[in-house]
């Protein structure tokens, strides 16, 4: 990719949502809400602290992350549809 991003920003790419209920009834895809949750595709060097210090960040790249339904600016990049958010809008890390 050719995007990296800057201080504690994070760049995520949505993960799928479900294509059908569990009672096995098919979601149309204007009835399907966006999915919170995604994978980290790239993580910047960290924010500053008030003395000047580098405070890196906990996602690195890789991790599925759960974020906010509101969170994040929309971008397409390279095709990809994603996400850049601050550290500070996910929620946490599923393991």
């Amino acid at each position: 990719m050719a995007f990296r991003p800057l201080h504690d920003r994070v760049v995520v790419k949505r993960l799928e949502g479900e294509e059908k209920t569990k009672g096995g009834i098919i979601i149309p895809d204007t009835a399907k809400e966006k999915p919170q949750e995604g994978k980290v595709v790239s993580v910047g060097p960290g924010a500053r602290d008030e003395s000047g210090e580098l405070v890196s960040l906990d996602v690195k790249a890789g991790d599925r992350v759960l974020f906010g339904k509101w969170s994040g600016t929309e971008v397409k990049i390279d095709g990809d549809d994603l996400l850049i958010m601050k550290e500070s809008d996910i929620l946490g890390i599923v393991e």
